[in-house]
Order: structure tokens, then C-alpha cells, then sequence
């Protein structure tokens, strides 16, 4: 990477902060280069080359609204509207604003941000939005959560196809240029990965375990090139249902390291943990105690990019706000500093009805092994009162992701030279000439999710993960990832799953029903072939075990005469 972050940790000479806080950037900018001309201690000189990277992107048009310009957005969106209204939200950081020449603006998604967060704005919209999609989404989570507590867990395939493009105004064909795009990563949910296509042809693909995953193409920029990946995997969640008493009381200790600047253990974030937490002793319940503050207390709220906050965590934590990222990063530096493991995953969240950017977080308990925590989640099931919705994640989470990250701040394979347009995350792909690396003003980026119905006929692959006919025809009730939906197939499964349960001839007719629904009557799935595959063994080798599902073979007990 072509900084180390860092360095952000260090505070900037006083002159350079007033007047970057004045919004007097090219005077910052002035100021920094003479401080340059200086001999300097190496942290100080480090900070401020990196500061200029954040002043300018503080200048690419991250707050663009002018007071006057907010006001009449803010006039020409909601009824009954009064300037002392916005005056308000800039008084009590309900819209996010920075001085530029002395003069307050607002930050690019101030307006969408309100009418994301605050109901009462919603109810004043002149145009009223449509909310049945979200409506739809909070529908698929709650399916999702009671099928995770009935079976035990859940699994889907998903394809996606990911775009990046440089507009046409910042295109300079001719050019050799170095672009990412984020892959999913192997990880305890996610397996089974698959590239089925990029254009142009990949240079480098990073290792499946990668701390940050993508693929590279280094190539001679061509007009109106688009780089594109498309790539399926599964992700298998395990329902956790957690009792505070089977706690262990000998827990690790790793993953509580401070890792500047963000997860940074501060005066103010470890009296907030104190505070927090107050006596309690069980690691469980003081995980749930700093999930139940970052979702009641810390205001959702659309962020400028990353790059330009110095210390994410206390930024949350001061100023009561804060995206996914940010909520997440609050709760690990506050596990850590509890004495609990915790660290990063994002991605993608991927749903019939919505595809974008999400992070969430990991914490680790003894004897349940690696939990999550997703904050902005919980916080949204909080302030719709689904009690049930808050609680599922504090250890759970849904099936609905695509892992690209397991750490914030780590390099690529290969790194970018130039600096990247975020070099905190990993989401929606980087692209860099040989000496300017692009921010995401000057890019296109798009997200596909690959099952969208308008498509003849799909081929894909599928492994039993126990010994079940269920294990192959959970997958096929409504609400699945192919969009069939059958009334009569889902009450055959239904019946399967409880009138029956402990009936097991009448169980296995009535799957023989539902399977037939499925694949005579309906021709939701046409079975091409069943999976064989040939080993040689030396005869000398004994103990190894062959399974018919789940793992294809268990080498714990091998050994040789």
C-alpha cells in the first residue's frame, strides 16, 4: 500500500488544522508542502504526506451543496419546510457539513441520508417513495431468521457479476493501467468458489484466503473498456443459539491488538468501555452490552470516505453516528479493549431485493468459536421495534453476503502503486493509471446479482451436507434463489418438516411428492449428472474414511503399515 495508515494517528501543527477545519484547503495544502521543506521527526513527515492525499480528496466533491443549494433541495423534497429546519440539522449533526472557505457545506448524500434515517422527513415527502422494497427486504431477513432456528442453519449459491469502467472524461486510452476487483474469499461461512468469467483475461487472481481478495488486470487501457468478473460461491451459515452460563471462563487471547489508527484504545474509548460495561465479568454478556450501545445510541448515518477521518472509532463514539463501517469498527476496538477477540469482515450484501457495499463484524467466545455482530443490522431492527431481528444479530447473521475482507488496511495481490480510493476497504474495485491512482468520482462501478429471473436457464452445482433428501430440497421453497415459487411443493415441505417429523414412512412419501412437484410436474431442476470421482491409494495406507455427504473423506484416523 502506498501508505501505512498509521501514520494518521499523529496529530497536524495547529496552523495546518485551523485552517484545514476552515475549509481553507488550498492554504492546508501551502502550509503542508512548506512543513515539508523542514527537517522533521519521520511520523510527523509521514502524516503530512498523507494529508495531502486527504485534503484532496476532501475536495473531490465530497461536500459539494452550498447552505443556499440545501436549502432549496431541502424546500423543493418535503411539505411544510422552513429554513430554521436545516439550520437546525447543522447545529445538531443530523446532516453532515464541513466548512470550505468558511462557508458550511453539505455533505453529498445529506438529503438521502434524512429520508434513510428519519421517518418524520419520510412522512413529509412531496413525491412519497415507494417503500415496498423495503418492505420486501425486512420480509426475506425474517424468513431467513426462522429458517435458520427451524433447520439449524442455512446454505445458497449466488453468482454475481461485478463492472468497473473510468468515465469517459478521466479516460486516456493508450495507457497501461492496473485494476482490482474484489472476489469472495474462503472463510468459515463462505466456500464452494468459482470464477466463471472475466474480460479482459485476469493477470493475477489473489489466493483464496487472501486478508483483502481480488482480481488484477494490468493491460493497455483500450476506449470505453469495461473490466468485469463474474463468480458464484456458497455461503452456509450455522444458527448460534447462545446461553450466557455455558460460557467458558478460560478464554484466548488473540485479535485484541490495537491496529492504528482506527482500532485505537484511546483515554475516552476505554472510560466509554468502563462505562459500558461497568462490573460484569462474562465475555458474552459484555459483547452484548457493547452491541446493545452501538445500536441504541449510534445514530446510522451515510459517511464521507474513511480515508479523510483520522480515528474512525472515536469519530463514532464522539459523534454518536456512523455507517456500517464505522459501527463496526466501534465495536471491535471495544471488544478488544473488553478483553474480547474481534475483527472485520465486508463485502457485499446480496438479496433478491437489494446489492451494495455492507461490513459487519466478528467476536470470539470459548465455546462457540467465532460469533458476528452485524450493528447497523441491529441498530435498523431496533428503531423498527423487531425485537427479534436485533437480537438474531448479536451472534448470527443471514445468508445474504459475499466476504471480500477479513482486515481493514491490508494490501492487495498484487498492491496498488498509486494510492487507492479506499485504502481502508474493499468493496467496489480500485483502478489505477502508472502514476495516478482514480477516486471513485472519476469511476463507474456496478453490481450484478446474476438471478434476477430474466434468464432461460441456469446451470449449477449442488453437494448433500447430511443424509437427507432435505439437504437437497430445502433449497427449492419459495423464497429460493431461482425464483421458483410452488404453494403445493412448499405444503408438501412443510408437512415433511412438522406433521410428519416423527412419522418417518409417511416423511419419505410425502418428499417423494414434493420432489416430483419439482422436477416432473413443474421442471423447476433437471439433474444432469451425480459427481464421481476415481482415487488411488497405496495399499499400505489405511484408516482413511469415505462419506457419501457432507466432506468427501476424513483423513483423522489414516496411517500406514
Amino acid at each position: 500500500m502506498k501508505y501505512d495508515l498509521k501514520y494518521l494517528s499523529v496529530p497536524l501543527p495547529e496552523e495546518i488544522q485551523r485552517v484545514k477545519e476552515f475549509g481553507d484547503f488550498a492554504s492546508a495544502d501551502t502550509a503542508i508542502d512548506f512543513w515539508l521543506t523542514k527537517e522533521l521527526p519521520q511520523a510527523l513527515k509521514e502524516r503530512l504526506i498523507i494529508e495531502k492525499d486527504v485534503i484532496k480528496m476532501m475536495r473531490m466533491n465530497e461536500y459539494p451543496h452550498s447552505f443556499a443549494k440545501a436549502d432549496q433541495m431541502m424546500r423543493d423534497t418535503f411539505q411544510d419546510y422552513q429554513t430554521e429546519e436545516l439550520i437546525r440539522l447543522k447545529e445538531t449533526g443530523l446532516a453532515d457539513w464541513v466548512y470550505i472557505d468558511g462557508e458550511p457545506y453539505f455533505q453529498l448524500r445529506f438529503l438521502a441520508n434524512l429520508i434513510k434515517t428519519n421517518a418524520a422527513y419520510v412522512a413529509r415527502l412531496r413525491e412519497a417513495e415507494s417503500n415496498q422494497l423495503e418492505i420486501l427486504r425486512k420480509k426475506e431477513l425474517k424468513e431467513n431468521i426462522e429458517q435458520m432456528q427451524k433447520n439449524g442453519g442455512r446454505k445458497v449459491r449466488t453468482t454475481i457479476k461485478a463492472t468497473i469502467q473510468v468515465k469517459k472524461e478521466f479516460e486516456r486510452p493508450g495507457e497501461r493501467v492496473r485494476v482490482h476487483l474484489p472476489l469472495p474469499k474462503a472463510c468459515q461461512q463462505q466456500s464452494e468458489i468459482e470464477i466463471l468469467a472475466t474480460s479482459p483475461e485476469a493477470t493475477y487472481i489473489a489466493a483464496e484466503d487472501a486478508p483483502q481478495r481480488t482480481l488484477c488486470f494490468e493491460t493497455i487501457l483500450k476506449e470505453n473498456q469495461t473490466f468485469t468478473v463474474e463468480y458464484c460461491y456458497v455461503n452456509r451459515m450455522v444458527y448460534q443459539q447462545l446461553e450466557e452460563s455455558n460460557v467458558d471462563k478460560m478464554q484466548p487471547s488473540f485479535d485484541l491488538e490495537e491496529q492504528l489508527p482506527h482500532i485505537r484504545f484511546t483515554p475516552y474509548l476505554r472510560n466509554l468501555a468502563d462505562e459500558i460495561m461497568g462490573d460484569e465479568s462474562n465475555p458474552l454478556k459484555k459483547a452484548r452490552l457493547i452491541y446493545d450501545f452501538v445500536t441504541t445510541k449510534i445514530h446510522y448515518s451515510f459517511m464521507r470516505e474513511y480515508f479523510t477521518i483520522s480515528n474512525i472509532s472515536e469519530y463514532a463514539a464522539t459523534n454518536l453516528k456512523g455507517d456500517c463501517g464505522v459501527q463496526a469498527i466501534l465495536f471491535i476496538t471495544l471488544c478488544r479493549i473488553a478483553g474480547i477477540p474481534a475483527k472485520w469482515q465486508s463485502g457485499l450484501y446480496v438479496s433478491t431485493h437489494y446489492t451494495g457495499c455492507h461490513d459487519w463484524a466478528q467476536f470470539y467466545i470459548e465455546p462457540y468459536g467465532w460469533l458476528f455482530a452485524d450493528l447497523s443490522f441491529g441498530g435498523g431492527a431496533y428503531r423498527d421495534g423487531d425485537r427479534q431481528r436485533w437480537n438474531h444479530y448479536f451472534g448470527n447473521l443471514d445468508v445474504f453476503r459475499m466476504v471480500a475482507n477479513s482486515e481493514i488496511q491490508a494490501d492487495f495481490q498484487p498492491a496498488k502503486m498509486q494510492l487507492r480510493a479506499d485504502p481502508i476497504d474493499n468493496q467496489r474495485g480500485e483502478f489505477e493509471y502508472e502514476n495516478e491512482g482514480l477516486p471513485y468520482a472519476c469511476l463507474n462501478n456496478a453490481i450484478e446479482l446474476m438471478r434476477k429471473g430474466d434468464y432461460e436457464l441456469s446451470v449449477g452445482m449442488w453437494g448433500p451436507d447430511y443424509q437427507d433428501p432435505m439437504t437437497f430440497l430445502e433449497s427449492s421453497v419459495s423464497g429460493n434463489r431461482m425464483n421458483y415459487s410452488s404453494p403445493t411443493f412448499d405444503q408438501l415441505i412443510e408437512e415433511a418438516t412438522t406433521k410428519y417429523a416423527n412419522d418417518p414412512e409417511t416423511r419419505w412419501q410425502t418428499l417423494i411428492k414434493a420432489e416430483k412437484v419439482l422436477v416432473e410436474e413443474d421442471a423447476a431442476l433437471i439433474p444432469l449428472y451425480q459427481e464421481a470421482r476415481s482415487q488411488l491409494i497405496r495399499p499400505g495406507v489405511k484408516g482413511i474414511q469415505y462419506h457419501n455427504f457432507g466432506a468427501t473423506s476424513t483423513y483423522k484416523y489414516a496411517y500406514k503399515e
